[in-house]
C-alpha cells in the first residue's frame, strides 16, 4: 500500500544506534501531519525481531535505517528484512557517502539512500518519495551514482562480500565478524581471501589504502 493510499499519517520506524540522533529526526519527521513516528530501534537485532514477523511489524509502514550499529550491520539487516517482508520500504539514512555502499544497499532492496548531511526537507521528501514506492536519493549520492558506471573492483563485490568489508574496514576481526554474523570463523577467512583477491590486495594495510584510495569506511580512513 502506497502512502497516498494509506488512511492516516505514515507510520515510520527508526533505527539508529545513537538516542540522541533518533531524538533529533523524530522530532523533524513528526512536524510533518501526515508523518507519525511509531516505533525506535537501537540495533539491527531488535529491529529485524520486531518488524520480520508479528502484529508489531505490521503497524510500520516504512522504516529510516542507519547502516553502522552495533553487532549486525545495517546493510545485513536491509538483507533480511527485504527477504522476510518485501513490502516494507526501508529509507537508508547514514553518514556514508559512497557510490558502492548506495549499490549495495539499492541491490539489497532500498527504498532509498540519504546521506546524514543533507538538508533537513530532504530526509523528510525521502520519506515521502520511499512510501510512494518511488527511488529515493540525496542530490549528493545521485550525483555518485551517475559516475558511478564501470566503477571499481568493490562495487562487483557481492552483499555478503560488501558487508564483510565493511567489518574489516571498522577494525573487526575474522573471529568476531563470525559471531556476529553467526558463521565459522573458517567461512569468514575464506571471504577475507576472495576480498583481497578481487580487490587485487595483499595485506590488511593494502586493504586500508585501497579503502582510503575509493572513500570507504574503516578507521583512520
Amino acid at each position: 500500500m502506497t502512502v497516498s493510499q494509506l488512511p492516516g499519517p505514515l507510520r515510520v520506524a527508526l533505527a539508529d544506534d545513537h538516542a540522541v540522533v533518533r531524538a533529533g529526526y523524530r522530532r523533524l519527521l513528526e512536524l510533518e501531519a501526515d508523518i507519525a513516528v511509531v516505533a525506535e530501534y537501537g540495533d539491527a537485532e531488535s529491529a529485524y525481531s520486531a518488524l520480520a514477523g508479528g502484529s508489531a511489524g505490521d503497524d510500520i509502514d516504512l522504516l529510516v535505517l542507519d547502516l553502522s550499529m552495533p553487532g549486525r550491520s545495517g546493510l545485513e539487516l536491509l538483507r533480511r528484512l527485504s527477504q522476510r517482508r518485501p513490502d516494507l520500504s526501508v529509507l537508508v539514512f547514514t553518514m556514508h557517502d559512497s557510490a558502492a555502499m548506495l549499490d549495495q544497499c539499492l541491490r539489497a532492496g532500498a527504498a532509498g539512500f540519504v546521506t546524514k548531511s543533507s538538508a533537513p526537507e530532504v530526509l523528510v521528501t525521502a520519506v515521502r518519495q520511499a512510501a510512494r514506492g518511488e527511488i529515493a536519493l540525496s542530490p549528493d549520492v545521485a550525483a555518485l551514482a551517475a559516475r558511478a558506471e564501470g566503477g571499481p573492483p568493490h562495487t562487483r563485490l557481492s552483499s555478503r562480500e560488501f558487508d564483510i568489508l565493511q567489518q574489516l574496514l571498522a577494525g573487526r576481526g575474522v573471529e568476531e565478524i563470525a559471531q556476529t554474523l553467526r558463521l565459522s570463523t573458517k567461512t569468514v577467512a575464506n571471504y577475507q581471501t576472495r576480498i583481497r583477491q578481487a580487490l587485487g590486495v595483499g595485506s590488511a594495510v593494502e586493504l586500508l589504502n585501497y579503502a582510503r584510495e575509493h572513500g570507504l569506511g574503516g578507521p583512520g580512513v
